[in-house]
């Protein structure tokens, strides 16, 4: 079991960069694949990225591939999500979250087990 917990969100203007930070509060990453989700207001939840934490495997859903960047600090513990040229409706409550699936199923948010409370991103002018 492992309690990820979120932190990084905050205001940013259109275009701007940011990098979300995902802790392990309790228990290890080590068993776990990472993933970032996001859910906007009257938006279905959506898969952004995921990370394996055994190897660095990557896999990244193609709205957000080449603009975001999932990453880990093994020595920290530490799961990242750096965001580039952020839109208004990138605006979002970004999650992390840990499942023990395979690749295929990464973009499911029900393949997760452990999900964190999440960090509201706001991208405005």
């Amino acid at each position: 079991q492992v309690q990820p917990v979120e932190s990084g969100g905050g205001l940013v203007q259109p275009g701007a960069s940011l990098r979300l930070s995902c802790a392990a509060s309790d228990g290890s990453f080590s068993r776990y694949s990472m993933g970032w989700f996001r859910q906007g207001a009257g938006k279905e939840r959506e898969w952004l990225a995921t990370i394996r934490w055994m190897g660095g495997t990557t896999s990244y859903a193609d709205s957000v591939k080449g603009r975001f960047t999932i990453s880990k600090d093994t020595a920290k513990k530490l799961v990242f999500l750096q965001m580039n040229s952020l839109q208004p409706e990138d605006t979002a409550v970004y999650y992390c979250a840990a499942t023990t699936t395979v690749v295929s199923a990464w973009p499911s948010a029900q393949y997760y087990n452990y999900w964190g409370q999440g960090t509201q991103v706001t991208v405005s002018s």
